[in-house]
Formats: C-alpha cells, sequence, structure tokens
C-alpha cells in the first residue's frame, strides 16, 4: 500500500488534483481578502469620509491615463468584426441589418469586455504592483504606526476612481468602436453611412445603455477591489509582488466574465 501511495502520488494525475486544491483554496482565500477589505472600505466612507485631492488624481490616472489602449483595443475589435460580418450580411442581403448588429454587440458586450481587459492590463496591474511594493516595502506599516488609517487612505480613492471613471471610459470607447464599425463596413462592404446608421437604432434601447454603464461601473469597482487587495497582502520581495501582480489580473479576468454572465441572465434572458 506505500509504494502504491508513493506511486500515486508521484502521478500526473494526483500532481493535477493537488495544483487544482492549491488554487482552489488561494481562490477562497483571496475571495475572502477581498469581501473584508470591501467591507471595511465601505465602513470607512462612512465614517471618515473621502479624501477628495486623492479622488481626484486616481481619477485622473484611471479614466485619462487608460484611454489611449482601451480606444485601441476596442477600435481594432469593431474593425475586425466588422470586416468579416458586414461584407458576408451585404452578400446575403442583410446589409440593412449591419449597423443594428454592430451597435447591441458593441454596446451589450465589446465595449464593457474590452475596455475592462484593456483596464485590468494596464491600471488594475499597476494597483496591485504599486500597492505590493508599499507592502514589501513597509511603507504601509509605516503609514499606520502613524495613526493613518491603510484601508482609508489606499483603498478608497482607487476603487470609487473605478466606480465613476468606468462608464465615461466604456461610453467613450463604444462610441468610437461604432464609428468604427461604420467606416469598416463602407470600405469593406461598400455600405453607406446612412444605411449603417438607420439600422443602428432598430434594436438599440434605453435599457441596453443603462445596462451597460451599470456594468461599467461594477466592472471598474470589481478591477480596483480586487488589484488593491493582492497587491496589499503581498509578501515575500521583489517576487511577492510579481505574484500579487499576476493574481490581480487573472482574478479580475474572471470577474469580469463572471459578472457579465451575470448581467447577461439577469437582464438579457
Amino acid at each position: 500500500m506505500i509504494t502504491l501511495g508513493k506511486y500515486l502520488r508521484q502521478s500526473a494525475t494526483y500532481k493535477l488534483f493537488s495544483q487544482f486544491m492549491i488554487s482552489f483554496g488561494d481562490f477562497l482565500d483571496t475571495l475572502g481578502k477581498i469581501a473584508q477589505m470591501g467591507f471595511h472600505m465601505t465602513k470607512g466612507i462612512f465614517k471618515d469620509g473621502i479624501s477628495k485631492t486623492e479622488l481626484i488624481a486616481q481619477c485622473d490616472r484611471f479614466g485619462v491615463s487608460s484611454l489611449p489602449i482601451t480606444l485601441s483595443i476596442v477600435g481594432m475589435t469593431s474593425i475586425i468584426v466588422a470586416s468579416q460580418v458586414a461584407h458576408e450580411m451585404v452578400k446575403q442581403g442583410g446589409g440593412n441589418f449591419v449597423g443594428l448588429l454592430m451597435t447591441i454587440l458593441i454596446v451589450r458586450e465589446v465595449g464593457a469586455i474590452m475596455s475592462g481587459f484593456a483596464i485590468t492590463s494596464m491600471i488594475g496591474s499597476s494597483l496591485a504592483s504599486e500597492l505590493a511594493t508599499m507592502r514589501v516595502t513597509e511603507q504601509i506599516d509605516a503609514i499606520e504606526v502613524l495613526g493613518v488609517d491603510s484601508i482609508w487612505h489606499l483603498f478608497i480613492p482607487r476603487v470609487l476612481s473605478g466606480i465613476i471613471m468606468m462608464p465615461f471610459v466604456v461610453i467613450l470607447a463604444s462610441v468610437i468602436g461604432v464609428l468604427l464599425g461604420a467606416v469598416t463596413s463602407d470600405m469593406f462592404a461598400g455600405l453607406t453611412y446612412r444605411a449603417y446608421f438607420d439600422s443602428a437604432w432598430l434594436g438599440l434601447y434605453m435599457k441596453d445603455l443603462w445596462v451597460c454603464l451599470l456594468k461599467a461601473a461594477v466592472f471598474g469597482g470589481t478591477i480596483s477591489l480586487i488589484s488593491c487587495t493582492c497587491g496589499y497582502f503581498a509578501s515575500g520581495g521583489a517576487k511577492g509582488v510579481g505574484i500579487a501582480t499576476t493574481k490581480a489580473v487573472v482574478w479580475s479576468f474572471i470577474a469580469i466574465v463572471v459578472w457579465d454572465m451575470v448581467f447577461a441572465v439577469l437582464f438579457f434572458f
């Protein structure tokens, strides 16, 4: 039996299962820390208020600094989709619905999802590495020794900036995506701008816009909260900073997909 046990522990299946259990335990631990930080942050807002100066600085960082990469990713995605869809739909006699399809796709999914991925890659990783560096260099400990609530000082401006600025980023990215879809449809399929925009409003309702804005705010808050939490609890020097940053990006990607599924089930099924 001992020999069999050693053999099983050396098997690829056992190692894969062990790795899965370690990752699952890490996920539950991270989820608990995120909930804990969210609770303390909410309590801090009602107790101590908000630092407006720091909030404005973080809003500038979250919204303005991320625009180039966000608009580029959403714009290129729209160009790719339109270049493949418009030609086939025009060829099959469905040219009058290209604008409708592109607008619904961008407003409901592409604008928020691709913006979330772009924000995670640029801002989320930056937040995680910043707080992780502060943790391993004992700057957070120094803040707490001075009697300052580190969660109030570090979390609240960053998370609120994500909630506030993400809807504006998504709105601008969606507008750019729709416009580039029209340009691409005209170039690749010969579809006129009038035909594109005449159909763009046929299936778009105020509900789609409100859901898009709500989804964007949730995405922004989630990305900021996960990134700050992963960085806040980092340990182990430079290696710990890298691990915390990786965890922040991975969990943020997963959270965005899960939230998107939740919104799809709640509002569109």
